[in-house]
């Protein structure tokens, strides 16, 4: 099944930044060619020309949850949310991206679209390091996208 893995985040806003330290360690463990890695500092209709072809995609994101300890892991699906963050306020989440390309006739998008949310705390602090809680978490995040390969 062609996957694409995408590490999604701002590198400089400290643990924003999760999803492509995840891909980063990722790149030691998988040599696929069904399975592309790739980071995003986008979001929206940007994700959805980057997703656009694959049949299955596991996004890697910070997430925020209210209750939630930062570097806890979990494994959601796309439609658990109303609504996925984009990082540009000009731009449409991309719930909403997948919905008008639906509405549009695309016949390329995937059929599945995991997401493996990191819960963090900081991410309005400019700084290229992840806080301790959230750096232990990586390794978390990368067995758990290895897990969902191997299910695939």
């Amino acid at each position: 099944m062609k996957t694409i893995v995408l590490g999604v985040g701002n590198p400089i806003l400290q643990d924003d930044g999760v999803g492509l330290h995840v891909i980063d360690a990722l790149r030691r463990y998988i040599n696929d060619p069904m399975v592309t890695l790739e980071t995003a500092s986008t979001g929206g209709m940007n994700l959805l020309d980057m997703i656009r072809g694959y049949e299955k995609v596991i996004l890697i994101d910070a997430v925020k949850q209210n209750g939630s300890v930062p570097g806890e892991v979990k494994r959601f699906l796309l439609s658990d949310f109303h609504t996925v963050h984009s990082s540009n306020p000009h731009d449409v989440s991309l719930s909403e991206a997948l919905q008008m390309a639906e509405r549009l006739g695309e016949k390329h998008l995937p059929s599945t679209i995991v997401l493996i949310g990191i819960t963090v705390n900081n991410t309005y602090e400019f700084g290229e390091q992840l806080s301790s809680e959230v750096t232990s978490a990586v390794p978390t995040a990368v067995n758990l996208v290895l897990e969902e390969l191997n299910n695939t």
